[in-house]
């Protein structure tokens, strides 16, 4: 009796709990759905426009997207908090790298945006993929944005300060994602010099009639002002909630008012049509 209850103890779904197995078995199925993916390359990514509030595309972010077994595309945050502290999250940060950089090679007039998480900072191979890039070509820098998420940027601030100061220097841009969602201490948001941060959609959907939210929304902007910080409101889904960004100083809006994430972008289209031409 006593091993049994040893057993019990060092098992955390012998107890019984139908929703910690029902959990623990959807995260072995996702698990197995991303690896499969990358076994595979079956991996792509989705671009979304991040328009100027005054109007006209300001750059697009790069979303990583993976095939399942039946070729349906699933967005990353089907799957990204289950592996983002495995090693497969750092090779989907490094195959969402490496296809960025190749579409920023092709297209030298675009400017891109592409997630990653701090773990990644330190990942031999992700920095090889950064690091060749820039040397082939130094002006990708200039077109190159970083996304770091607040969660991700709190586990490790003083090693993404100093990862910060020296791809800046190679003209590199960096954004705090979800901005607002509670993470940051304001002595590191002083620390870190973001380039830009990314008001959470929490605080934006519905922004043009909720009072609550507007008064957030003023203060993250007055904040991101005051750091000299470029803002870019996410999830904006109405023109009404796009007029009242626009109006209260929101740099930049990125949402489905203005376009879905897309795995075949205008680029690849006129590309595809000047082929055929040819």
């Amino acid at each position: 009796m006593a091993q049994r209850r040893k057993r019990n103890r060092l098992d955390p779904y012998s107890n019984g709990d139908p929703l910690s197995a029902a959990v623990n078995k959807r995260d072995r199925s996702v698990m197995d759905m991303v690896r499969a993916a990358l076994e595979h390359k079956q991996v792509m990514l989705a671009y979304q426009p991040i328009m100027q509030s005054a109007g006209g595309v300001a750059f697009h972010e790069g979303l990583i997207r993976v095939l399942d077994e039946t070729g349906r595309i699933i967005p990353a945050r089907e799957f990204i908090n289950v592996i983002e502290e495995t090693e497969m999250g750092r090779i989907v940060d490094c195959l969402a790298l490496e296809k960025g950089m190749r579409a920023l090679r092709r297209n030298p007039n675009l400017r891109l945006s592409i997630n990653m998480s701090a773990r990644s900072i330190g990942y031999g191979r992700w920095k090889q993929v950064l690091d060749r890039n820039l040397r082939t070509d130094p002006t990708l820098g200039e077109r190159l944005i970083l996304e770091i998420t607040e969660s991700s940027a709190m586990l490790v601030p003083e090693l993404v300060i100093s990862f910060m100061d020296e791809l800046q220097t190679r003209g590199v841009c960096f954004a705090l994602d979800d901005f607002g969602s509670g993470y940051t201490s304001f002595r590191y948001l002083r620390d870190f010099y973001f380039d830009m941060i990314k008001i959470d959609g929490q605080f934006v959907r519905g922004v043009s009639s909720n009072p609550d939210n507007q008064v957030l929304v003023r203060a993250l902007v007055s904040i991101a002002q005051h750091f000299d910080m470029f803002t870019v409101a996410e999830f904006v889904e109405n023109a009404e909630d796009a007029n009242f960004l626009a109006q209260n100083g929101v740099d930049c809006l990125q949402g489905y008012y203005y376009g879905a994430p897309t795995v075949r972008p205008p680029w690849e289209a006129e590309e595809e049509k000047l082929q055929a031409s040819a």
